[in-house]
């Protein structure tokens, strides 16, 4: 009985380092040939969502190339805002609506190499974005909040005010996990 457990062991053992020893990761190659799709373009979250219907014309939207899509997608743009919120007139930044969709139809994320990078922080607006922005509640104010960012106050914030977890300090920054 004895000598069936030892051979047991000794059968697990080799099978453990032998399935662990198979290949040689040393120099591992990574193949990029082949065709890649983009599937969805998201530099400012939600817009695209809220902005670009389902189906053909968010499928073309993916595709658009970032310089052409203001012209091509600002009165789509513009029609959804106006649904959205039928007494737009200007926003937070002084905006009218075709001005604001404009801008929102070309879903770039700008980044400022010098000064302050952030989505929107009353003085600086899109140039860039840090990861504690309130992305969401920047968009909400600016579709919903009117001139003065305080119209419809129960439509300028989704009430997320901060993140779950701290972010660390250092990079990538992002919090721990769970």
């Amino acid at each position: 009985m004895k000598t069936n457990k030892y051979l047991v062991v000794a059968v697990t053992v080799i099978v453990s380092m032998l399935s662990v020893n198979c290949s040689d990761d040393s120099s591992p190659s990574v193949d990029y040939s082949g065709t890649y799709v983009l599937q969805d373009q998201m530099a400012r979250p939600a817009i695209n969502t809220v902005f670009i219907a389902s189906g053909a014309p968010k499928d073309a939207f993916n595709v658009a190339i970032p310089s052409q899509m203001g012209s091509a997608y600002q009165g789509i743009f513009q029609s959804r805002l106006l649904a959205l919120n039928a007494g737009y007139t200007t926003n937070a930044l002084g905006l009218d609506a075709a001005a604001f969709t404009g801008i929102l139809a070309t879903d770039v994320l700008n980044v400022k190499t010098s000064g302050t990078t952030t989505f929107f922080d009353g003085t600086n607006v899109l140039t860039g974005r840090a990861l504690a922005d309130d992305v969401i509640d920047v968009e909400l104010l600016l579709i919903f909040g009117g001139p003065a960012g305080t119209s419809n106050p129960t439509l300028t914030s989704d009430n997320v005010n901060a993140n779950d977890k701290t972010f660390s300090n250092s990079f990538p920054y992002l919090a721990s996990a769970w």
